[in-house]
């Protein structure tokens, strides 16, 4: 079986728009859509014909009996990886996240709620940020009702009751040593949570007084092109007001 590492241009530029398309649509994709909204110079067959092979790759999932096709987990892990490209924020939402922050940059408690709050209404998701003193800050929850993933009672249930469980998210930081990742599919299992249709985009923070991670949470399709830049920029600031603590 190829690995991604072994996609021929084509392939890249068709699974490119597949899951950009399925990001902004959370609806399977099709070949014919494929050729009509993106320029991808072959024809419908062609389309169909690459998208059975990313099938087979494990990196495309037929839904149901649909014709049209989603990116798998590790599609979307090396979407964000190696395809996308991040949307630098503007600098009046810089000032915008920074301005709404200065007022608690003195109190790590304040700083750390208001940051989350922050982040929460940019992305228009859940955000939350776990310390390693064992605080657990959460601000947004009501954003994901309005993601189609989250009319699954189930789903949005198993989140909702995740969020006064610290030990469950300080573990998942844990697995995962870098300073920023993104964390979805089967890596969000563990403790009894079947979150395995959620992704966690976070990065940590280190003052002399605290140290953790922000981040936010929501469906495998995240608008990851924004919110990385937006999570990143906020977990830095964390750290930089922190340093005059």
């Amino acid at each position: 079986m190829k690995t991604v590492n072994e996609l021929t241009p084509r392939q890249v530029q068709i699974l490119k728009a597949i899951i950009e398309e399925y990001i902004a649509t959370a609806e399977p994709v099709g070949s014919d859509t494929l050729e009509k909204k993106y320029n991808l110079g072959v024809s419908p067959a062609t389309i169909r014909n690459e998208m059975m092979k990313l099938t087979s790759m494990q990196l495309l999932k037929q839904v149901h009996t649909s014709a049209g096709r989603t990116p798998t987990s590790q599609a979307l892990k090396y979407y964000v990886e190696h395809l996308m490209k991040q949307k630098d924020l503007s600098v009046s939402d810089e000032v915008a996240v920074k301005e709404s922050m200065w007022d608690y940059r003195q109190q790590v408690d304040k700083l750390l709620r208001e940051a989350t709050k922050t982040l929460a209404q940019k992305t228009k998701t859940l955000a939350l940020t776990a310390t390693k003193d064992g605080d657990l800050y959460y601000a947004g929850a009501a954003n994901i009702l309005s993601m189609p993933e989250f009319y699954d009672y189930e789903l949005t249930q198993s989140v909702l009751t995740s969020l006064d469980e610290f030990d469950f998210w300080w573990h998942l930081l844990e697995e995962h040593g870098n300073p920023f990742d993104v964390i979805l599919g089967d890596e969000m299992e563990g403790g009894g949570r079947q979150l395995s249709q959620c992704s966690l985009v976070y990065h940590r923070f280190n003052t002399p007084h605290v140290s953790g991670a922000i981040g936010v949470v929501g469906p495998s399709r995240l608008n990851y092109s924004y919110i990385v830049p937006v999570v990143r920029y906020v977990g830095d600031l964390i750290t930089e007001f922190g340093l005059n603590w």
